[in-house]
């Protein structure tokens, strides 16, 4: 996918678990897994404005846009 998620990155600038995460976002640890593994089709605006409040960044920081074939298109024809 031509997005990726660099939630681990941000974790690991402000020295922060992905449990607290989750606490203080209010969401599960295993979908906080899910994100970081960018294998998620989607995220909730309030849930990414939630993550940016308590990881004091900004979307851009946790999203990355590179541009080329998505790795499963020809197995999932659109």
């Amino acid at each position: 996918m031509p997005i990726i998620v660099n939630l681990d990155v941000m974790l690991a600038k402000r020295k922060m678990r992905s449990r607290e995460l989750a606490e203080r976002v209010g969401i599960t640890e295993q979908n906080i897994s899910l994100l970081k593994s960018g294998k998620v089709r989607g995220v909730r605006f309030d849930t990414l404005a939630r993550i940016c409040d308590a990881l004091q960044c900004q979307p851009a920081d946790l999203l990355e846009y590179r541009p080329g074939p998505e790795p499963d298109s020809e197995e999932h024809p659109r």
